[in-house]
């Protein structure tokens, strides 16, 4: 197959029993608007749709891209819905037609006995199997016993889905001068999978930071296992990252993954580009099936939305877009107010005269959308579909409003469309091209920092549509000029705390900081009062470069054991970084006042058992393949462990000149385990954060407060 030339049809006449049929989707976003009276179950409803397509064509294996739910944590309503319908569907007496040729194991859930793949489980009677990856919407977060978890971990030891590309990133020492030389970069390992004479490597990549896939494939760091005998399997990727840059966040280039790949599967962009494209001196394909529901009013998300058949023969392909009948229509208008009031003969100013065109034209596109959902229902029953009842569209209209005085609230303006559309409260979007000058800025300050929002010709909706968490942070803390934390580091903190949901991220960054402060000015020996700012300042300074480097290269995520614990700590150096707990620094939740020892000679405390922790475990891959070092984290999302409190309500209950001295106790890593696994398993926990309250329940009992080491 030539790189300009699109994939043939040749499976027309091939053997069935030699031919692989899989049903592709991607950014299913299930629980977007939940809430939403009108669009709440859009989502679950082409879902369902997706499965219904599975079951009529009769597929071997349904594949899916990255962002299967969209919120990080979906809600019990949204996972009950998707295990139920993923039971309905998928669950039956149909024999799987796929022989799995790879290890089962691999993958396997630490600690359990079922394989990873669900149809090799003898308990469990799969119909049609599930292989998806993770996306930036459902990404594991979290640290536990277990590592980082996400939804579809949840669905996998549930045997629904098979979850695929999910690995630890590894990371190396802040001290290692050479961090690039010291890990291996992204591994990737094949579900093999065989029908008739057809063979088929299956190789997924979860959703990682664009700038880190950027720097691994740049860097030739990324690794894909595969049999011998690669040339005669027909391979498929599967990716969820950004194809075109979305400032500012990079893209990851179409041309720079591996010349055995057959088909890119490309997750994360919504705009359906479902025909698979040539890649410029590449031998592979790239199809982009987009999402099967609208979650912006933008115009990519203006384009049919199809999910793709593919049918699979040794090393050639058909793929045939299937149309997804339950997505709404979108229609979407741009006009300039301005120039329209020229052609129309209106006065820009009488308000009532802009609403009534801008009704107009509303109405148009909402006939215009109506039409579409007819012609595609007519088209869907003459080939034996059934007639679906016309829902609410979707319309947008987009207005220039550039030299206008005045505009009406466009909420007010919606609520004529009230059951006419199903998005009234956003039906306008009015915006203007003219760029702020220059004498309209005003200095910043900041108590009231100029942000990018605040310009003056944005309306109210173009300002809610245009703020980004991470950006509004940014340019606050830019105009704070802070003395002791840095910027970026607190930057990312706060977007971890915001959109992940990680209650403890501000928290962990600022004590890593600090911490990393006042090791800084130890080394420097005595400082005077007067030097003191200058030396915080250097060091603040020295802290946030080594930050940016790191993010630079994609290693913001925490270090391993002392040796990084003068640097910040990232809660979220790769989407796809899984945190294991720390002993080491872990203790209480909450840090209570201590109370000042007596003059008196104190008693010594007890000494906590050394928390023992496992590093660099192995997974041994099958026959003759290489072993691959899998690094783990040693310090987690927990805030820092504090030294042992001597409890206070004993020390109340005796006289103050018996009282004991305060004495602090230090844990101790435990040497690093070289046991070598088959699969990857974590280290237990060190933290206690859950134990808070039997802790204190057990200090009423005794002098001092224990550290629980698991």
């Amino acid at each position: 197959m030539l790189d300009n030339e699109a994939p043939p049809a040749t499976n027309r006449n091939a053997y069935q029993e030699d031919i692989i049929r899989i049903l592709v989707a991607t950014d299913n976003h299930i629980g977007y608007l939940e809430r939403d009276p009108i669009r709440g179950q859009d989502s679950i409803n082409t879902f369902k749709e997706i499965l219904q397509l599975a079951v009529k064509h009769d597929v071997d294996m349904i594949l899916l891209g990255g962002d299967l739910f969209h919120e990080n944590r979906p809600s019990r309503d949204c996972l009950y819905q998707v295990m139920a319908l993923l039971r309905e569907y998928t669950l039956g007496d149909k024999p799987v037609q796929l022989e799995l040729l790879s290890d089962p194991d691999d993958g396997r859930a630490e600690g359990y006995s079922f394989p990873a793949v669900n149809y090799e489980d003898p308990n469990l009677n799969v119909a049609i199997p599930v292989f998806s990856i993770h996306g930036n919407h459902d990404d594991p977060q979290g640290a536990g016993s277990q590592g980082a978890l996400c939804a579809l971990d949840v669905l996998s030891v549930s045997g629904l889905i098979n979850y695929m590309g999910k690995f630890d990133l590894p990371l190396s020492s802040a001290s290692n001068p050479n961090p690039i030389e010291s890990d291996s970069g992204i591994s990737i390992r094949p579900v093999l999978l065989c029908k008739g004479q057809t063979r088929l490597g299956l190789y997924g990549v979860g959703n990682v930071k664009d700038a880190r896939m950027h720097f691994e494939l740049r860097s030739n760091r990324v690794r894909m296992y595969m049999p011998s005998d690669k040339e005669d399997w027909f391979n498929i990727l599967v990716v969820h990252q950004n194809r075109v840059p979305h400032p500012p966040t990079p893209a990851v280039p179409e041309g720079l993954f591996d010349d055995c790949i057959d088909l890119v599967v490309w997750g994360h962009e919504h705009d359906c580009r479902i025909v698979p494209e040539p890649v410029a001196g590449r031998p592979y394909h790239i199809t982009q099936p987009g999402s099967s529901v609208a979650t912006s009013l933008g115009e990519g998300e203006g384009l049919e939305k199809h999910v793709a058949l593919l049918q699979i023969h040794n090393k050639e392909f058909e793929l045939k877009p299937l149309p997804l009948r339950t997505v709404r229509p979108f229609m979407l208008g741009d006009i300039s107010l301005a120039e329209a009031a020229e052609e129309e003969g209106f006065d820009v100013s009488d308000q009532i005269a802009v609403q009534k065109f801008l009704r107009a034209r509303v109405n148009a596109l909402i006939d215009q959308a109506n039409q579409l959902w007819d012609e595609r229902n007519a088209h869907a029953v003459e080939e034996g579909e059934e007639e679906l009842p016309r829902m609410l569209p979707l319309v947008r209209l987009k207005v220039d409003t550039t030299n206008v005085p005045a505009m009406s609230n466009p909420i007010r303006f919606g609520q004529e469309f009230t059951g006419r559309i199903a998005n009234p409260r956003d039906v306008l979007s009015f915006h203007r091209s003219k760029a702020r000058s220059a004498a309209s800025r005003t200095a910043t300050s900041a108590d009231q920092p100029e942000l990018s929002i605040d310009d003056p010709d944005l309306t109210t909706s173009e300002k809610l549509a245009k703020v980004r968490v991470q950006t509004l942070v940014q340019e606050y803390l830019a105009a704070q000029e802070l003395q002791v934390l840095g910027e970026a580091g607190m930057n990312e903190a706060i977007r971890m705390f915001v959109e992940k949901d990680d209650g403890w991220a501000i928290q962990t960054h600022v004590s890593n900081a600090l911490r990393a402060l006042m090791k800084g000015v130890q080394e420097n020996g005595e400082v005077d009062e007067e030097e003191l700012d200058d030396v915080l300042v250097k060091l603040k300074e020295q802290h946030n470069q080594e930050y940016l480097e790191k993010a630079r290269m994609g290693k913001t995520g925490k270090g391993k054991g002392k040796e990084n614990a003068s640097a910040p700590a990232d809660s979220d150096a790769d989407s796809m970084l899984m945190d294991v707990d720390g002993g080491e620094e872990d203790g209480s939740d909450f840090d209570e006042p201590v109370p000042p020892p007596k003059k008196k000679k104190a008693a010594p405390a007890k000494k906590a058992a050394p928390a023992k922790k496992g590093r660099g475990k192995k997974a041994v891959s099958s026959e003759s393949e290489e072993v691959i070092e899998l690094d783990e984290d040693d310090e987690d999302d927990a805030p820092p462990k504090i030294t042992k409190k001597t409890n206070r309500a004993a020390i109340l209950s005796q006289p103050a000149k018996k009282a004991p001295a305060k004495k602090t106790t230090t844990t101790t890593k435990g040497k690093a385990s070289s046991s070598g696994q088959g699969t990857l398993s974590f280290a237990p926990s060190g933290r206690s954060s859950t134990r808070t309250a039997a802790t204190r329940a057990r200090g009423k009992m005794a002098n001092v407060v224990e550290v629980d080491s698991d």
